[in-house]
């Protein structure tokens, strides 16, 4: 009875292996109909920006590129993945010319069954608009606790010129240039690059020192864009650009255009041209309420650099 048990189970090990080996591809005598693009990737020297969109029901794919001076896109070779077993043409990495048709190319994506479907493949052309250089025009912040009792307040930083020092205030910021160079692109889809904050004629930064009642040092609110050289990353998905120190700390900004932004209680910031838009975070001080102490100490709320490109 023993023996006869022993052997049942080595039957039974032999069966198990024999399957594992013969496991069955499930797709085997299958033909597949499926003649899609899964996605597309930009080859060569151009700068993709974020992966290609692809519509099925349209059968279309958008690709965004960055578009600098010398940008050809007469001999673009994307690198095109396909639906299993399907065959494509013009062939994956071979050089089309986009240029001729409005950025357009017709694909014809053929299944194993050799059924075809044709797909447009659209480069759309995308310009970092932050590029190029800025002169700094205005510091304004809002700021003060209890704006809905009258609290608040919108200031240019100069108009108060007498809570700041008498050389190397916020005045001093105001001769600088800012410019914005182009590195590359995040794996996200993020533009990013070097930003140069350039002293000007008096060769001075601003130091963000309260010299009322009490000295406070302010340079933790506003000193928000690197002195000389520091980097940028744009997302364009939140509106925001991330200035990155020296100390790898950062600063993270909204890029306006010029309008209108209400701030409640009947008080509004308008833009001229373009700021760079930081939102504060104070600390409400009843004690000091009314006073430029608390607007720019206590409850700073927002802080506006205002830049006009050149």
């Amino acid at each position: 009875m023993k023996n006869r048990i022993i052997l049942n189970i080595n039957l039974l090990l032999v069966f198990v292996a024999l399957c594992t080996g013969c496991v069955e591809d499930p797709y085997d005598g299958v033909v597949s109909n499926e003649r899609s693009i899964e996605a597309v990737t930009l080859g060569g020297d151009l700068v993709q920006v974020g992966p290609a969109v692809v519509d099925r029901t349209e059968g279309k794919v958008t690709v965004t590129v960055l578009v600098q001076p010398g940008t050809d896109l007469s001999k673009v070779s994307p690198q095109i993945q396909t639906s299993y077993k399907s065959t494509i043409s013009p062939g994956s990495g071979e050089p089309v010319n986009f240029a001729a048709n409005n950025n357009q190319a017709t694909y014809t994506v053929t299944s194993e069954s050799g059924k075809t479907r044709d797909w447009q493949v659209e480069l759309v052309p995308f310009t970092e608009t932050l590029l190029g250089t800025y002169d700094i025009n205005g510091l304004v912040v809002f700021g003060g606790t209890g704006p809905e009792y009258g609290g608040g307040a919108v200031l240019k930083m100069t108009d108060k010129p007498w809570v700041w020092p008498a050389a190397g205030g916020p005045e001093a910021e105001l001769d600088n240039t800012l410019t914005f160079e182009f590195t590359g692109v995040t794996a996200e889809g993020h533009t990013y690059g070097t930003v140069t904050n350039n002293a000007g004629p008096d060769g001075q930064y601003a130091n963000f020192l309260f010299v009322g009642n009490p000295q406070t040092d302010v340079n933790s609110f506003y000193r928000k864009i690197p002195k000389g050289v520091g980097t940028w990353t744009r997302n364009y998905t939140a509106n925001t650009v991330t200035f990155t120190f020296a100390d790898n700390t950062t600063a993270t900004a909204s890029f306006v255009g010029p309008g209108s932004i209400s701030l409640g209680n009947g008080l509004n910031k308008t833009v001229t041209d373009n700021a760079f838009e930081f939102t504060l975070n104070g600390t409400d001080d009843w004690n000091n309420i009314y006073s430029d102490y608390d607007k720019f100490v206590k409850k700073p709320r927002r802080f506006w650099v205002e830049v006009k490109k050149q």
